[in-house]
């Protein structure tokens, strides 16, 4: 059983699906569908049933859009990547609100300099949006490049956590 919740947020209603001791999904709206498909592929079988604020996940995002933007680090996740996906996924934990990395900065750090293309690729299936915050990261040309959930709540979020750079007034 995954314990599934939904939070609001100025960019919309998130969906959160939980395992007792970890999150294994936090999707806005538009990848929704999306998410429980892997869910359900990750988790034959499984029941998806409604529990309010499971392990405390919608209260901590609560805080993060409320201004706390550590609120969200430390929390648990089991996201069913490949080994490889993880390992991006833990570097873009690393990732301190407020600031940008690269893809190919990303793939320098992950020891896999030519991958690009598949640190992109890992970063777009990331399971748990804002926990991994796969927003920070931008094209080698300093420009917003890629976000599942929209480029707008892309630089929507890189402004809430003070991300300085000329992308963020581009409509």
């Amino acid at each position: 059983m995954l314990w599934v919740d939904h939070v609001r947020s100025p960019l919309g209603a998130l969906t959160i699906v939980a395992a007792d001791d970890a999150l294994c999904a936090l999707a806005f709206p538009v990848a929704r569908s999306r998410m429980l498909a892997r869910i359900r592929s990750r988790f034959p079988g499984v029941v998806l049933k409604r529990r309010r604020d499971p392990n405390g996940y919608a209260t901590r995002v609560h805080e993060y859009f409320s201004g706390d933007l550590n609120a969200l680090n430390g929390i648990t996740v089991d996201c069913g990547g490949t080994s490889f996906e993880e390992q991006v996924w833990k570097a873009l934990r690393t990732i301190s609100p407020g600031t940008t990395m690269t893809y190919r900065r990303l793939a320098e750090i992950v020891r896999r300099p030519r991958a690009v293309r598949a640190v992109g690729l890992a970063n777009a299936r990331n399971p748990v949006c804002l926990i991994i915050p796969c927003h920070r990261i931008i094209g080698s040309d300093g420009h917003l490049s890629g976000y599942g959930g929209g480029l707008w709540r892309k630089r929507w979020l890189l402004g809430h956590e003070g991300a300085t750079s000329s992308f963020l007034s581009l409509s």
